[in-house]
């Protein structure tokens, strides 16, 4: 039985006949739907309530195509116009834009083609005002499952930019059976001693990595886990339509942050725009992520650096990753940050710092192999031998920033900079096959753990 149980059961006899669904349970015993719902799983296994589905109401939800869309905010046959503004030729469309886009803009009657290249037919701010309508019903759709302009509803349905999902809700009845509490306590049971407090396995790891950095000069770095998407993605270099910013792999959260300094936030776009080829947006920097890696911490560190400086910072935080759990991979995880600033420095002393940092962890034997990271050139990952499975295991990403990072950022290059796995060299540490195990809480892992 769960504590609650009985304040459970009043809310649901309390009704008598007329069924409930578990937010209103949930309400009336001042409990989170989390545990009305364990303990009316309980109530039903035990004959007290039973359990009926039903059909609430069917909302309509976004394709991920239409997602996408909303995430730019311009459809595509928007794109296309905005081509035809300038008169290009229908060679510069991209896939997308004919595919879906061209059709549509002729459709609408936006464009016409003469010689090859694309014209434009209506004005442009009534075809901007048409792409809003489309794109803002998604903010609509997303809060109340509806679309309640028809004609936009037709044309979204015959583009299959949206489907209709089957919102599900259980009645719970009660069947009358009383609920016997039995209040007294046997103390004269045996049971075990309590165990005495320690610390737990990533805390221990995390403040013996804090050591590590420490002593070898550096300084720390501090900041909050939800991030605007100006310092997690636009000053790092990763343009505005790269996949890791889509839904998919990023936690968006609702609000808008403020941009730094306009000189700043003119530089970035200026590298943007100089080495991507696109318009950047302000719109897309400003939005808020729950932040996917600690580099933000490092981007914002090298805005306060002064020219000619020599600085060493680390940090150690929480990152969110919108992608499945498995043995190796979690959705929010730790990871281990560090960049040092110096314009002497070389990729030597990359490596010989990634060396030492792993050789002071434990791990002895230690390579590296050449990749690729959208914001630092040359890349590498860094990988350790485990003994145990005779296996070698990849623990993180390291590299030089690319000068369209660091001169905007700081008008300083080279910048090294590497980001970690603290989890990975836990498994190993500890020898446990299942990265998810530091997190279960299981009483057996943490009194036997040793770091």
């Amino acid at each position: 039985m769960y504590k609650g149980t009985d304040r459970v059961l009043r809310v649901i006899g309390a009704k008598g006949s007329s069924p409930m669904n578990l937010e209103s349970i949930s309400n009336g015993a001042g409990l989170s739907l989390d545990a009305t719902r364990k303990i009316v799983e309980w109530l039903k296994v035990n004959g007290y309530v039973t359990l009926n589905e039903k059909v609430a109401k069917e909302k309509l939800k976004e394709t991920k195509e239409y997602g996408e869309y909303g995430l730019r905010g311009k459809m595509p046959e928007y794109l296309v116009f905005i081509k035809a503004l300038k008169n290009e030729p229908i060679a510069n469309l991209e896939k997308e834009e004919k595919q879906f886009g061209l059709m549509w803009a002729k459709k609408k009657g936006y464009i016409d083609i003469k010689d090859g290249r694309l014209v434009p037919l209506k004005e442009e701010k009534q075809v901007q005002e048409e792409n809003n309508k489309l794109i803002n019903v998604l903010g609509e759709m997303r809060l109340t499952g509806e679309c309640k302009d028809q004609k936009v509803y037709e044309e979204l349905a015959q583009r299959k930019l949206i489907e209709k999902t089957v919102q599900k809700e259980i009645e719970i009845n009660y069947t009358g059976k009383k609920l016997e509490i039995k209040e007294e306590f046997d103390i004269s049971v045996k049971s075990e001693d309590a165990q005495l407090g320690k610390e737990h396995p990533l805390s221990k790891l995390e403040n013996r990595i804090k050591s590590i950095f420490l002593s070898m000069g550096f300084e720390e770095m501090k900041g909050g886990i939800v991030e605007s998407a100006f310092w997690n993605f636009d000053a790092l270099f990763q343009p505005q339509d790269h996949p890791a910013r889509e839904l998919a792999d990023t936690f968006y959260v609702s609000g808008k942050a403020e941009l730094p300094d306009n000189e700043l936030v003119k530089r970035v776009k200026k590298a943007h725009e100089e080495g991507w080829r696109y318009a950047w947006k302000e719109e897309e920097a400003e939005k808020l992520v729950l932040r996917t890696h600690t580099t933000a911490l490092s981007a914002r560190a090298l805005t306060k650096i002064k020219k000619g400086d020599a600085k060493k910072y680390f940090a150690i935080g929480k990152v969110f990753r919108n992608e499945a759990t498995d043995y190796k991979h979690l959705a929010e995880f730790y990871q281990i940050e560090g960049i040092v600033v110096w314009e002497k420095t070389t990729f030597t002393d990359l490596l010989g710092i990634l060396k030492e940092f792993y050789k002071s962890l434990g791990f002895e034997k230690i390579r590296f192999r050449p990749s690729y990271f959208p914001y630092t050139e040359p890349s590498l990952e860094i990988e350790v031998f485990f003994e145990p499975k005779q296996q070698w295991m990849e623990l993180g990403g390291a590299g030089i920033f690319r000068p369209e990072v660091s001169i905007p950022l700081a008008n300083t290059y080279p910048v090294l900079a590497w980001g970690l796995s603290l989890e990975r060299p836990l498994m190993m540490l500890l020898d446990i096959q299942d990265i998810r195990t530091a997190y279960k809480n299981e009483m057996d892992f943490l009194k036997n753990a040793r770091l």
